[in-house]
């Protein structure tokens, strides 16, 4: 939502500097919450987004400066002068390429590159139809979109996926734009907006691979781009009427073209079609093709000469003096390979086919100045024409570009596992536990007693047996076998670290060894230590308050709850759990902070008020010690015990809600995600069950190979939907 917010398309441009910003917010946004969430939040958003920018005929109208239409080319034969759509896409764009700067090629082919097949994929209906504007503008989208991938793709990948990109990218998106059935609702104009972007597009990809490629892999697509002319060459000459005489109402006339194919065709199309395939657009389709693919030409496209004769048509008509439009001589450009002056304009072979030997620079067609028409017709003047050249210095007009390395580029684990993630539905509340693991965090001499992620879910806390809390960063880096440094230690506390977690309101980090410390996780530096009132109590068990609160909930063994407001010296209530209750092991705070549950070693439950300070309930939960308690939203507890159980409640109900037994080993650390608990125990089993309905846990066991020693701590990261796991012996692992 937010990334729709920043840079949705609007009908009046943003100021510069708000859309910088935006864009600046939306890339560090796309590096901060890692390739998974990046991909099925961020990129997933844009892509749509991508869509609205053309849609509508404002959106579809050539850019003018200047009060006169300038050339519809910028100079080369592959990008072509922009629409008001590209510019309000330009954005998104940037955004989008980002993020495969970010993670790397496979953004491009796992996930760009389905996404354009399913934006130019038919529709489901069988007969004709027309389009809506939407499909329509995903159109326009996709083919912009795969001219930008097309780019950074390496030349062994561009020529692994070329299948794909021929059978569902190119020959869906001229299956609409040659249809003779299927109407645009922006009309010729945005046929025609699709025909000069399906040109740039095939002619890119051309220069790409080389002629021989072209000949093996492109053929049905650029003969299929050519055959509409012939087309509607044999249905001009065969004059069809719209007179529906002789056929039903719903049905359209068919008609056999020379190729000895029927095919239905709508009379109230033709208007539209030769709007569009006219005499320019076959000058503009001919000269450049048949630079491009020289001699093949002959064998891929069977109706050449007449697209040729077309073109030849068109050159006559804007300048009589040329009437062959492959006998210009060019201006020999100042770099680039040697031209053949007999060759109509085409580069000698130089031994190297499109970017696998060298990039080839001056394939630029240009027209001496008495050839050049006077006025510009539909598409502009001459495509092809114009400065600059396939050799231009512009970033924009490159062939191929080498995607950065990045360090947090995906492979290995980190690769199968975004593949999967990024095809899961957005709907699916349900936490898959896979067991792939991610990074190695390596540091603790002792056993890890507690793991806790901030809030940002870009780094983590640890506290160990070794008297040591470490900070560590939760970015992706490697193929899953790296293993990852802290970026801070804390090594203040004598004894060992049961505790840690985030003060969330300040930004402080609280861990305890029997004293409380409070710090800075920037500089490491202790702000307050709160000592327990007697030494012979320690504290025994301690829950931070959730924002805006700024007080700590601490417990000691002799049942006493005690509050702490980090900014305020001294303590801000004592509350005595009487009863003879003793052990007070465990505490939990509800996401309000309006109640706080104590657990004792005796199995007994105390749930508090923590407005009033007074005792709202107290049951005796479990047979056992209570290991864990967790609070949830909707008055929801969630506690396990040294008895194998785990047990659900409503605060002020009597009888638990769902009550789970663990066969073997009880349940000594468990995390919630949603309405789902994921548990651990001693034997390495993870476990996830559901809150709400009948009872029911899968259960998987932790291979050694992916974790070894035995599980002290566990700790899930909702947002991204990874585990962390501590061990004895001192390694803690993430794995999804």
């Amino acid at each position: 939502m937010l990334v729709r917010v920043v840079l949705s398309p609007t009908p009046s441009f943003p100021e510069p500097s708000a859309l910088y910003t935006a864009c600046k917010m939306v890339r560090w946004l796309s590096a901060k919450l890692g390739p998974t969430v990046a991909s099925r939040h961020v990129a997933r958003n844009l892509l749509r987004l991508l869509t609205s920018c053309y849609v509508g005929p404002t959106r579809q109208q050539f850019t003018v400066s200047s009060g006169e239409s300038p050339p519809l080319s910028a100079g080369n034969i592959y990008q072509k002068r922009p629409v008001l759509g590209d510019i309000v896409s330009g954005p998104v764009l940037s955004c989008l390429l980002h993020i495969a700067h970010l993670y790397g090629e496979p953004v491009l082919t796992y996930q760009y590159l389905p996404y354009i097949s399913y934006l130019v994929a038919p529709g489901s209906a069988s007969g004709p139809s027309r389009l809506n504007s939407r499909k329509e503008a995903g159109l326009l989208a996709a083919v912009t979109l795969t001219q930008k991938i097309i780019v950074y793709l390496s030349d062994t990948t561009l020529m692994d996926i070329l299948p794909r990109i021929s059978h569902e990218v190119l020959l869906p998106v001229l299956s609409f734009l040659t249809s003779l059935v299927t109407g645009f609702p922006s009309g010729a104009q945005a046929r025609t907006i699709l025909c000069v972007k399906t040109i740039s597009l095939i002619a890119l990809i051309c220069l790409r691979i080389g002629q021989e490629m072209v000949q093996q892999h492109l053929s049905e697509p650029v003969a299929t781009f050519f055959q509409i002319f012939s087309q509607l060459h044999e249905l001009r000459q065969q004059d069809l009427k719209l007179d529906p005489a002789g056929r039903g109402e719903d049905q359209l006339p068919q008609v056999v073209f020379s190729d000895g194919q029927q095919r239905p065709v709508d009379p109230a199309l033709l208007d539209e079609l030769q709007k569009v395939f006219t005499l320019e657009m076959a000058y503009t389709i001919y000269v450049p093709f048949s630079c491009l693919l020289g001699d093949i030409i002959r064998k891929i496209i069977p109706n050449h000469e007449l697209v040729g004769e077309l073109a030849g048509l068109y050159l006559e008509s804007v300048s009589p003096s040329s009437r062959n439009p492959a006998s210009m001589e060019p201006t020999v450009p100042s770099t680039g390979p040697e031209w053949d002056p007999q060759g109509g304009g085409c580069p000698q072979d130089d031994g190297h086919s499109g970017t696998f030997g060298s990039v080839l620079v001056g394939n630029r067609i240009q027209i001496p100045n008495d050839s050049r028409p006077e006025t510009p017709g539909l598409l502009g003047p001459i495509s092809g024409v114009g400065g600059g050249g396939l050799g231009s210095g512009s970033e924009d007009n490159a062939l191929k570009q080498e995607l950065p390395r990045s360090a947090h580029g995906l492979s290995g684990n980190w690769l199968a596992y975004w593949q999967y993630e990024i095809g899961v539905s957005q709907q699916d509340a349900h936490f898959h536990f896979h067991q792939i693991r991610l990074q190695s965090f390596p540091g603790h001499s002792g056993a890890v007693k507690c793991v806790a992620p901030l809030s940002s879910e870009d780094f983590f806390l640890s506290g160990s047996k070794d008297r040591t809390v470490r900070l560590w960063p939760l970015y992706n880096y490697g193929d899953g076998t790296s293993e990852t440094a802290p970026r801070l230690v804390y090594t203040q506390h004598r004894k060992s670290v049961f505790f840690v977690g985030q003060l969330e309101a300040p930004q402080h980090v609280v861990s305890c060894d029997g004293a409380v410390h409070v710090w800075d996780p920037f500089t490491g530096k202790t702000l307050r230590t709160v000592e327990p009132p007697d030494s012979r109590v320690p504290l025994t068990a301690v829950a931070v308050m959730p924002a805006p609160h700024t007080s700590i909930t601490m417990a000691s063994s002799d049942s006493t709850l005690r509050f702490v407001d980090c900014r305020k010296p001294g303590l801000q209530h004592e509350f005595r759990l009487g009863g003879g209750l003793n052990g007070l092991v465990a505490l939990a705070v509800s996401p309000s902070g309006r109640s706080v549950v104590a657990g004792f070693s005796s199995g007994f439950m105390v749930l508090l008020d923590t407005r009033t300070g007074l005792v709202l309930r107290g049951w005796p939960a479990h047979e056992g010690d209570i290991l864990q308690i967790k609070a949830v939203e909707g008055s929801v507890l969630v506690s396990s015990s040294s008895d194998h159980s785990l047990t659900v409640w409503k605060e002020l109900e009597q009888k638990p809600t769902h009550h789970y037994k663990s066969a073997s080993d009880p349940i000594h650390t468990f995390d919630l995600y949603g309405s789902e608990a994921v548990t651990g125990t001693v034997s390495n089993k993870i476990g996830v069950c559901s809150l709400l309905e009948p009872p029911s846990q899968a259960t998987t066991k932790l291979s050694s190979e992916n974790f070894r020693g035995t599980l002290t701590s566990l700790a899930l990261l909702p947002t991204k939907r990874h585990l962390l796991l501590g061990s004895d012996n001192g390694v803690i692992r993430l794995l999804a």
